[in-house]
């Protein structure tokens, strides 16, 4: 009765650890990169930005929502990050050119619309936050 028990058992294991199934993913990384690509425009689509940075659409769930803050923070605070992330692409000694690659075209004097401005205020957010970079006025 021992040894049924113990044969039992080792029977069991040994096909219990068969390799079972396999999931193939045929996603492309094309696919991937598409899933990964936040499109931010205005309703009258005179503006528009394309933010292509894996794990952004996800992290921008857990921020505050829409109406949280109002315009004109959201458009003061994309005032000083341009102007601060500018500064750094010109100056690639002290800047790595992988983070700060090309200038951002914000004009203040242009009214990009409450959906550009706050997807480009959390953009700054989560760059700072995943690339461990301060900005002046940004999270510590």
């Amino acid at each position: 009765m021992k040894h049924f028990l113990i044969i039992a058992v080792l029977s069991i294991t040994i096909f219990s650890c068969g390799t079972g199934t396999k999931t193939i993913s045929n996603n492309t990384s094309s696919e991937i990169a598409n899933s990964d690509t936040i499109r931010i425009a205005n309703d009258s689509l005179e503006y528009e930005i394309i933010i292509v940075e894996p794990g952004f659409d996800s992290w921008l769930i857990s921020q505050p929502p829409r109406g949280f803050y109002g315009q004109a923070k959201l458009e003061s605070k994309n005032r000083q990050f341009v102007t601060e992330y500018n500064s750094r692409v010109l100056n690639p000694t002290q800047y790595s050119r992988n983070l700060y690659s090309e200038k951002i075209n914000y004009d203040p004097a242009v009214d990009y619309g409450y959906e550009v401005n706050y997807l480009l205020y959390n953009y700054f957010m989560y760059f700072q936050e995943k690339y461990n970079q301060r900005f002046i006025g940004g999270r510590n």
